[in-house]
């Protein structure tokens, strides 16, 4: 398959801005969808002030979302046709370290960029926006020390895949993108199966819950549905923020039930145990697995293209490279790549949208009462200042979870 170099930059350039253009539609959509009043469902959790904040903190999010976009973008055309990926490459291969470190070197550089360019706005969205709507908890030194950890963490594990890869491309042959599919799946199901006991506790800490009537409360739900379990925690979310959650982390013996604090202190146990049914119902359903097994397709889709394009020479010129290599070859590839990843994103957020609905219907039939959910969930919407009104469009293109309205009337339906 051949395209030319003016072919590649068109459909790039027409990517960058056809994705920068739709995501200002949807939120310009989104924020005109904010005129609608407090819908009724929610007059007993929001008062006129709740809701005006609620639409203060979208508005607040997306205009800055606007800036953020649009800073990435001018940055990214200027280093493009400015020879930024040009001049980096001739620094790395200066060090004549061969070509799997330079190519580490290589994508260790532009993720540096990436990330102090990125860390202003981080800062301003953390310290200002989270803060002024009473959200952020964490405190400058935390939010460093997370940032170190982030980084080394990045290093370790990114390396060790991003090392493989490029070997595997390098010196595979016909078969490299098999390899190269094998070895991100194992590594998938390695770091899944470790984020509960060794990284997740490097941010944050972890506590058995304690005795009582919650944890007795839970225990007997899971028996009634048959569900293996005896790890349950609470984790200290409220080190970094007032806003409440609970997931499941891990697979095997390593599965774990998480709540944060946060959620304990502001949901009575009826409330508690429905949000725990309904991740259960995901298990319970084999949404986890599904989504797994479709994400590792999805990988061997995109190395078997990778093997196609990875030595295409007009992708390179494309960019005003003037050697072809394979781990410049992975960085182009990417902004290729993504009309098709667009797509195939919004087919994932359909299927996990449909999930939630079952999660939901699974939680209310096995509690034998909708009431406490549908409580948990306006609960939820209102501390974490929920948009209650998202315009259809945005939906489309980025919730994952049906809105919150919609999975109230769907429970009441039953």
């Amino acid at each position: 398959m051949h395209f030319s170099e003016q072919v590649i930059t068109i459909i790039i350039l027409a990517t960058l801005t056809g994705n920068y253009l739709i995501g200002m539609i949807a939120d310009f959509l989104n924020l005109k969808n904010l005129n609608q009043p407090l819908p009724i469902e929610f007059k007993d959790h929001y008062n006129q002030k709740k809701y005006n904040d609620s639409q203060n903190y979208l508005k607040a999010n997306t205009k800055f979302g606007f800036i953020t976009s649009s800073v990435d973008l001018v940055i990214i055309l200027v280093f493009w046709f400015s020879g930024g990926f040009q001049i980096i490459d001739s620094f790395v291969r200066s060090s004549n370290s061969g070509s799997i470190v330079s190519g580490l070197f290589f994508a260790g550089i532009l993720l540096l960029l990436k990330l102090l360019i990125s860390l202003p706005f981080t800062l301003y969205s953390t310290f200002v926006i989270e803060e002024k709507f009473g959200f952020n908890k964490t405190t400058p030194k935390l939010f460093f020390i997370d940032l170190i950890k982030s980084i080394i963490l990045s290093i370790t594990l990114g390396g060790i895949l991003l090392s493989l890869i490029l070997w595997f491309l390098e010196f595979g042959g016909q078969f490299a993108w098999v390899m190269c599919w094998a070895a991100s799946t194992i590594f998938l199901l390695i770091v899944q199966y470790i984020v509960p006991t060794w990284i997740m506790p490097l941010f944050n800490k972890f506590t058995p819950l304690e005795n009582g009537p919650l944890k007795e409360a839970i225990i007997k739900y899971a028996k009634s549905i048959d569900f293996s379990l005896s790890n349950i925690f609470v984790m200290d979310g409220s080190k970094r923020s007032s806003k409440s959650n609970a997931f499941f982390a891990g697979f095997g013996k390593n599965k774990r039930i998480v709540l944060f604090d946060t959620l304990i202190k502001k949901h009575s146990i009826e409330e508690l145990i429905s949000v725990l049914a309904h991740e259960m119902g995901h298990f319970k359903k084999k949404h986890i697995i599904k989504r797994m097994v479709l994400s590792i397709f999805q990988m061997g889709f995109v190395f078997y293209l990778i093997s196609i394009f990875i030595s295409h020479e007009g992708l390179f010129h494309a960019f005003f490279m003037k050697e072809v290599s394979i781990y410049a070859g992975l960085i182009f590839f990417g902004m290729l790549y993504s009309p098709i990843d667009l797509f195939i994103s919004i087919l994932f957020q359909v299927s996990s949208r449909k999930d939630e609905y079952e999660a939901d219907l699974f939680a209310a039939k096995t509690i034998k009462d909708k009431q406490p959910f549908i409580n948990a969930l306006k609960k939820l919407s209102a501390h974490n200042l929920s948009n209650l009104t998202p315009h259809p469009f945005y939906v489309f293109l980025n919730y994952s979870h049906p809105p919150v309205l919609l999975r109230i009337n769907s429970l009441k339906s039953l």
